[in-house]
């Protein structure tokens, strides 16, 4: 597996062992993690702190050549808010976990010029599964529901 990818699961996993939702992200600039972070709106009580969000306030401020270069990984497909964070930074290229149990506007944001790139990965799905079946009205807060 991508090690990249298996870091957002880390965080993935982290989130849920605080109580919040297993959702993980890094973010990857020549080859190595300068950003990783996972969904603590649980645990700030926070609107905004996705994994996504949470992991470029992680990388703190970087110059738009730096994010041109990156690639940001989460385990789940980006939401609106995450997406449209990646699109007004101009990451070129995102690799998606799984799309399976939430799909964002991936459509959209290829349409943009963004490489999204979605593995289906088994262990993001069924922690994703797993996530939602225990805690159904914690998902659907998350997204809006």
């Amino acid at each position: 597996m991508d090690a990249f990818l298996q870091a957002a699961i880390e965080e993935a996993k982290k989130g849920l062992a605080e109580g919040g939702i297993p959702i993980g992200s890094v973010l990857v600039c020549d080859g190595r993690i300068i950003g990783r972070g996972h969904n603590q709106r649980v645990q700030n009580g926070s609107v905004i702190h996705h994994a996504e969000m949470n992991c470029l306030e992680n990388a703190g401020r970087l110059p738009a050549s730096v994010y041109a270069k990156c690639m940001l990984y989460s385990t789940l497909s980006p939401c609106p808010m995450c997406s449209g964070a990646a699109l007004l930074y101009k990451i070129p290229r995102i690799i998606v976990g799984e799309n399976i149990t939430f799909q964002g506007p991936e459509e959209y944001v290829r349409s943009q010029g963004v490489k999204v790139e979605v593995l289906q990965n088994a262990e993001c799905i069924q922690l994703m599964r797993d996530f939602i079946a225990a805690k159904p009205q914690l998902w659907n807060e998350d997204i809006g529901v």
